[in-house]
């Protein structure tokens, strides 16, 4: 009787523990993201409760440091295009930041719930220890989060934490075709009358709207600003960058050795491509001195019509670099009431520098925003779909600057007047400006 007991026993306690094995693992099944979510998002961990309603305090600065003082947050923004994630678009020290974590706030319960960072820093670092990254979580199922803060532990007091909305959540009709992003714009900036020519050309060509990345300019580019931002032309992005990082004016860090390369532009040029995503058919990536430049269309939209229709599929389109040097000047179009405007009068200078075939020639784009995850100044990094190079008898990107081939005689450069298509709309459009300014 006794030894029947204790097999009883036995038994008992044996299907015990194989029950109890079974609730746990259903439990973490539960919990744990559906396998195709973990195959395409490796690093993902757990999206748990943290039992605390939404709270801290909501951030609008363009730049937020975190108390690590290696993060930098600009902003996040929803993306759905291969898993529910949110991608916040960030700058970290390649080194330094090894784990974050995302607190989504949850509706319609207002909880927080917790889950793993996935830090991917952009490959176009150029050997400066601070760079563009993505910060990018999974969000937990069920759940709408309509802000985020990002936190280096999945513990912590929630109220001390900055808490930034979650950018394109809701999807939008596209009220815009072109879309220019400018950044950044540094150094006291007061090239006034050839960016009132750039901004006008712009608007010719088809851009609705114009994103500057303004670090600082002069007191008389602020009065030309002021006039844009009222006329609904341009958006104004406040980039006080050099607050906290020590930047360089360089593109390498071998030429000056600072924290972040060009005023961080290329993390301000992947913030302006998802601050779009929704609201552009097209971003144009230049800048403020270049132009991209149609030469067998009128305009930006008929030749993207006609680039898309010879290139189904491509989101991508990239532009030949031409420098037009600014030492080169043409006696036309000297309009006495621009000679008081401080800055270069791009009409008088269509005379390009030849292409070396043995030098690099970057490019500047246009691109479908839904189709780009990560950019580079040049090129992009990551991408759906293919790109493309443009050929120049198509269009160039009409750059008007200090000269590349200094000690090249005018004979050796090229005469190019295609600028002047546009000269009459051109002139009419910048007096135009000039005059409401008071400039």
């Amino acid at each position: 009787m006794i030894h029947c007991g204790k097999k009883h026993i036995y038994a008992v306690v044996a299907c015990i523990l194989i029950f109890a094995s079974i609730l746990i693992c259903y439990w973490k099944d539960l919990q744990l993201p559906n396998t195709i979510t973990r195959k395409i998002f490796p690093q993902a961990t757990t999206a748990r409760p943290a039992g605390q309603l939404c709270r801290g305090k909501k951030v609008q600065n363009a730049i937020t440091p975190l108390k690590d003082n290696r993060t930098f947050i600009i902003s996040p923004y929803f993306d759905d295009r291969e898993s529910k994630v949110t991608r916040v678009i960030g700058i970290v020290h390649h080194k330094e930041v090894k784990q974050l974590y995302c607190w989504f706030c949850c509706q319609p319960d207002g909880k927080i719930y917790v889950s793993n960072a996935e830090i991917d820093v952009h490959s176009d670092r150029f050997g400066f220890p601070y760079s563009a990254a993505d910060i990018v979580c999974l969000e937990p199922e069920n759940c709408d989060p309509t802000h985020v803060s990002i936190h280096q532990s999945a513990h912590g007091n929630i109220d001390q934490l900055p808490r930034f909305e979650i950018k394109n959540r809701k999807p939008e009709p596209f009220p815009v075709d072109f879309t220019v992003c400018i950044s950044a714009m540094f150094g006291s900036y007061n090239n006034v009358l050839q960016f009132i020519q750039s901004m006008e050309m712009y608007k010719i060509l088809g851009a609705q709207r114009v994103v500057i990345y303004k670090n600082n300019c002069s007191h008389l580019m602020e009065k030309v600003l002021k006039f844009y931002i009222e006329e609904g032309t341009a958006e104004i992005i406040p980039w006080p960058i050099n607050s906290y990082l020590k930047v360089s004016s360089t593109w390498h860090f071998s030429m000056d050795a600072k924290d972040i390369g060009y005023y961080g532009q290329i993390t301000a040029l992947n913030d302006c491509v998802y601050r779009n995503m929704q609201r552009s058919r097209f971003v144009v990536l230049n800048d403020a001195d270049e132009i991209i430049l149609p030469l067998k269309h009128p305009n930006w939209k008929t030749m993207m019509s006609s680039l898309q229709e010879q290139n189904p599929g491509t989101g991508i389109f990239l532009f030949e670099n031409h420098i037009f040097p600014e030492t080169f000047s043409t006696y036309m179009f000297n309009i006495s009431s621009w000679n008081t405007v401080p800055g270069v009068n791009i009409l008088q200078h269509v005379h390009r520098e030849p292409d070396r075939k043995e030098v690099f020639n970057p490019r500047k784009m246009i691109v479908d925003p839904q189709k780009v995850i990560q950019t580079s100044v040049h090129s992009v990094l990551r991408a759906y779909g293919s790109s493309v190079n443009v050929p120049m008898d198509v269009a160039l990107v009409y750059h008007c600057r200090k000269p590349l081939q200094g000690d090249l005689p005018r004979e050796s450069l090229i005469r190019d007047t295609s600028l002047w298509t546009y000269n009459s709309s051109l002139i009419k459009n910048v007096n135009k400006v000039l005059f409401q300014t008071l400039l």
